[in-house]
């Protein structure tokens, strides 16, 4: 264009250039700023390479053609062509900007349509995510997204580390990095980035495109993790409300993990159901402080109290306390008769262990009374009759037994 000018004769003051796309009104400042230099006569012509490049919208090019017929834009100028301030070649500049603009439009829907084609073949269009690889191909009959050989195994324990052992994303992140994991573009996998691929429903076989559409397709892509792993993750991942962060777990201090003798901790989880409210999960699983790479599931609380009424029999107690807990409990029940069924309370013979009875039967009588608490007893009764058993536990494969 400088060698055309030059050619010509054409005084060139300034050269402008723009980055932004002539698709949208207003969206150029460079542009809006050589228009508004034109309204106040810095300019009176403008050379560029075609019509389209000044306009591709009916705005920016309503505001040209003022300009000439105001006549302060006496010339615009091309490779090929020249338009002025007469009707023909404004017309032609009209046609040749409303061409492009056409052009534009038509290559929108080609392209929505090309996408809404591909997904409905079960290929995600864009970047496949991490532990996927994309391919060049027909989607017809080539495999438009594989499984990254480097990564896609890494991705599999991800989803297995937090769904079976309840660890928590930044546990994940301490892991990758001490690992060295990278991704393809050879950077450390942020804590971000870990939740991301922990909530894609793409690595089980299904794709939402676009985003929060509600238009979701099955995939033809080798899924990395079942669904029913994926939505064990999501229950992990769900985050309870701010007022429900406290809560006693009474088993922590009676169990070891057996696979690095390390302590256990214990998470509440809330599951969102379908039709409104949460029902609510209490998992006990190794802290992972001794080794971060520890694989030992995690046990419900549920599962945990029905192995420990199991093994009852072998649970040693603290007598002396136990029989002074039952003897609370009994005191207070008989004062619960009196004062609300008016039943006669009688001190001194409340005491049914002071009876003449073996210690076998004492024995039998705390195994059914930590049987109760177990069963039906609040957090607050589990910890405090755990204070009272002094047999300490092993938790492996999701099996406890008598730590030796």
């Amino acid at each position: 264009m400088n060698d055309m000018a030059v050619r010509d004769g054409l005084f060139i003051k300034e050269i402008r250039r723009e980055s932004h796309s002539a698709k949208q009104s207003g969206q150029r400042p460079i542009f809006a700023q050589l228009l508004e230099d034109i309204r106040n006569g810095l300019f009176n012509g403008i050379l560029t390479w075609a019509p389209d490049r000044l306009s591709r919208n009916a705005g920016d090019l309503g505001i040209l053609v003022d300009l000439m017929d105001q006549e302060r834009l006496a010339q615009i100028r091309t490779f090929s062509q020249s338009f002025s301030n007469n009707p023909n070649e404004k017309f032609l500049l009209m046609i040749l900007c409303s061409q492009a603009k056409l052009e534009n439009d038509n290559r929108g829907i080609n392209v929505k349509r090309g996408i809404r084609a591909k997904c409905n073949t079960g290929w995600r269009p864009s970047v496949a995510p991490l532990g996927y690889l994309n391919v060049i191909g027909n989607p017809e009959d080539a495999k438009l997204i594989i499984p990254d050989p480097e990564r896609a195994f890494i991705v599999k324990q991800i989803f297995d580390k937090v769904a079976n052992q309840g660890q928590s994303g930044r546990t994940i992140k301490r892991w990758l990095d001490r690992i060295e994991f990278r991704t393809k573009n050879d950077k450390k996998l942020a804590l971000s980035k870990i939740y991301t691929t922990l909530k894609n429903s793409f690595y089980y076989g299904e794709f939402e495109y676009p985003l929060k559409s509600g238009n979701w397709y099955k995939g033809k892509h080798e899924p990395l993790v079942t669904k029913e792993l994926f939505e064990k993750v999501q229950i992990q991942l769900q985050v309870p409300p701010k007022e429900w962060h406290k809560h006693i777990f009474p088993f922590k201090k009676i169990f070891r993990c057996g696979g690095c003798n390390d302590s256990i901790t214990a998470e509440l989880k809330y599951r969102k159901l379908k039709y409104g409210g949460f029902t609510k999960h209490i998992y006990y699983h190794c802290v992972g402080a001794i080794n971060y790479d520890c694989n030992e599931p995690y046990i419900t609380e549920k599962e945990l109290i029905r192995q420990l009424i199991f093994r009852i029999d072998k649970i040693s107690f603290n007598f002396a306390g136990l029989s002074k807990k039952i003897q609370e409990d009994i005191d207070r029940y008989h004062k619960l008769k009196t004062q609300v069924l008016n039943q006669e309370y009688v001190s001194g013979n409340l005491s049914d262990l002071s009876y003449s009875i073996d210690n076998n039967e004492k024995h039998e009588i705390m195994k059914n009374y930590l049987k109760h608490i177990l069963t039906v007893g609040t957090s607050e009764e589990r910890q405090e009759i755990m204070g009272f058993i002094k047999t300490k536990f092993i938790l492996r494969d999701r099996n406890i037994s008598l730590l030796r």
